[in-house]
This record gives structure tokens, C-alpha cells and sequence, in this order.
């Protein structure tokens, strides 16, 4: 209990420090471009691609189900609500972010087995400026964005199932999807993804800075990102679902 509420406490430190060096000057948007590249476009691949067969899956699950009643026309909005609330973002933060989490930790942790950490501060610099705070801001925007294009394509990938194996009209599939979703719906979905960017990032980078040990021990450092990364959004997300559905 101890070490876990440790972890927290100092996880929860090095987020106030990143807030409060981001709202201060010198802004080093280079830095940010560069983690957003990182984050983002090396990850649309894998994105795309699960976002696809989310849709798909969901749309035949559903399509099953509803077909029993007699509600087949309904597969549109149960993808589209089924994606942008739980689907999409979820989905997203596992996925990307234990890749993306697990390239945190491995980066910074390498640097503190080299001491290019120790080095920073030892010639004054905010090494929490120069390596969280751009990891954490570029989790903000990134995740979002990433979401939004897993809620595009699932979309589609259901709008395939509809038509192709169901005979569903597409015309009458987007019009049950505008008649029955509504902004809260996609509003939801992009709150919890903004909420998994920043515990994405933070968990990298705390598992990183926090490292000790060589180059042996970097492995099972990265894996346990992974794991915190996994069972924090799934907490997280449950804590938000709740939130949502109050307002």
C-alpha cells in the first residue's frame, strides 16, 4: 500500500510541476511538433486499422442481436454510440498508448541509465520542461485527434456489415446515425480521450524518470507502463462513463 501510494503521490507531483512549467515561458513548440509526430502520425496506421475492425465487430454483434427483434434498421446508431462512447476512445488509449507509454518510458529511462537526466540539471536546465511537458501536452492533442479518426472509420467499417452482409440501405444507415446520436454522445468520447492522452503520457514519463537500474531492467520497466497505462484508463474510464451520464 505504501508503494502504491507512493506511486500516485509522485505521479501526481510531476503533473503539477508539467502543468505549472507549461503555462511558463520560454514554450518550446519544436519540442511539442516533435513528440506530436511521435505520438500521432506514427500511430494513424494502427488506429485506422483497429478502428475498422471495432466497427465491424460491433456492427455484426449487434446486427445479430437486434435481428431477434426485429430492429435490424438500428445498426447505425448502436455503432456510432457503441464507438464514439467506449469504443473509440478505449480502444485508442489501450492500443496507442501502451505503444506510445512503453516508448516513453524506454526513452527517458535510457536516458537515465546514460545520465543525460543528471546532466540537464547539473548545468541548471528544467529537465521537466524539456521532457514532460512536451509529452504531456502532445498526449492532450494527439489522443483526441486519434479518437475522432477511430470514430470515422468504425463508422464506416460498420456502414461496410450494414450493407454488404445485412442488405441495408446506406442512405437509411446515416440517417439513423444523425436521428438517434446526439453531441453529448461525441462529446463524451472526446473527454475520456483528452483524460487517457495526459495519464498515458504521465505514466510513461514518471515510470521513466523514476527508473533505476541498467539497460537488464529497462524491459520489464516498459512492460509495467503498459500494465499501469491498461489498468488505469479502464478505472478512469468507468469514473468518467459515471461523470457523463450525471451531467
Amino acid at each position: 500500500m505504501r508503494r502504491f501510494f507512493g506511486y500516485l503521490g509522485g505521479s501526481a507531483l510531476l503533473a503539477w510541476q508539467a502543468l505549472r512549467e507549461a503555462l511558463l515561458p520560454p514554450y518550446r513548440l519544436s519540442l511539442l511538433v516533435a513528440q506530436i509526430h511521435a505520438m500521432g502520425a506514427l500511430s494513424l496506421v494502427l488506429t485506422v486499422i483497429a478502428g475498422l475492425f471495432a466497427g465491424m465487430v460491433v456492427a455484426l454483434q449487434g446486427a445479430h442481436e437486434l435481428e431477434r427483434f426485429g430492429a435490424i434498421l438500428y445498426i447505425g446508431p448502436t455503432v456510432a454510440r457503441s464507438m464514439v462512447r467506449e469504443a473509440a476512445p478505449v480502444m485508442t488509449a489501450l492500443l496507442v498508448g501502451g505503444k506510445v507509454g512503453a516508448g516513453i518510458t524506454a526513452e527517458l529511462g535510457a536516458m537515465m541509465v546514460t545520465e543525460q537526466v543528471d546532466a540537464l540539471r547539473a548545468i541548471g536546465a528544467n529537465y521537466v520542461k524539456f521532457l514532460v511537458v512536451p509529452r504531456l501536452l502532445a498526449g492532450l492533442v494527439v489522443f483526441p485527434l486519434l479518437t475522432i479518426i477511430a470514430n470515422v472509420v468504425g463508422i464506416i467499417g460498420g456502414l461496410l456489415v450494414a450493407v454488404f452482409q445485412f442488405r441495408l440501405d446506406y442512405v437509411l444507415y446515416w440517417n439513423t446515425i444523425f436521428d438517434f446520436t446526439t453531441f453529448q454522445d461525441y462529446l463524451s468520447g472526446i473527454g475520456k480521450s483528452v483524460v487517457f492522452g495526459f495519464l498515458v503520457a504521465l505514466a510513461g514519463c514518471y515510470q521513466g524518470l523514476t527508473f533505476e537500474g541498467g539497460s537488464t531492467e529497462l524491459g520489464h520497466a516498459t512492460t509495467g507502463t503498459v500494465v499501469v497505462i491498461g489498468i488505469a484508463v479502464l478505472v478512469a474510464d468507468y469514473l468518467l462513463t459515471q461523470l457523463f451520464f450525471l451531467l
